[in-house]
């Protein structure tokens, strides 16, 4: 006799794995701690539902290791009930928004760098990435900061210069 066990159809979606299931949440967790370091305004914005915000609030009072853990735990789990596309969104604008400042950040410091070792020569490149600047300010700080270097001095007018340049960078002019 030839007798088969018939096989369940597999017409019903079929539930995630239990590992799958450990990830996904792992992840809404990494989702929470991402959200610890947003300010409450930015929360709010997120409109997030009112036990999430608390949650959230909570978790960033929270020092012991293990109380937070169990927070984000909870955070992890109300996560699953909310659509976190606009969550990801904000997080990935802020994090584009950070490096867009460092990289404006660095750009500043290689001209400061540049005006002090090249002098006058770099002027004009200064001048061209802020036509609006006070051309002789400029040299003054520039021969303040070179003077402060030769002699070994504290790097005062270095800093100053520095403000200077991004205060120039930030003029909605530019």
């Amino acid at each position: 006799m030839n007798s088969r066990i018939p096989e369940p159809e597999n017409n019903l979606q079929q539930e995630p794995s239990k590992s799958q299931r450990k990830r996904d949440l792992d992840e809404l967790k990494q989702l929470g701690r991402e959200l610890l370091t947003f300010s409450d305004d930015a929360l709010r914005q997120l409109q997030l539902p009112e036990t999430l915000l608390e949650a959230l609030r909570t978790a960033q009072k929270i020092k012991a290791h293990g109380a937070q853990k169990r927070q984000l735990q909870y955070i992890g789990k109300l996560l699953r009930e909310v659509d976190d596309t606009p969550i990801r969104e904000a997080i990935e604008a802020r994090d584009s928004q950070h490096a867009t400042h460092t990289r404006g950040f660095h750009q500043l410091e290689e001209l400061r760098d540049k005006l002090m070792a090249e002098g006058d020569a770099a002027l004009g490149e200064a001048m061209a990435v802020f036509p609006l600047a006070d051309r002789q300010h400029l040299r003054k700080l520039v021969r303040q900061a070179c003077n402060e270097h030769e002699q070994k001095q504290p790097p005062r007018a270095s800093r100053q210069l520095f403000r200077y340049l991004r205060e120039l960078q930030e003029a909605p002019d530019y």
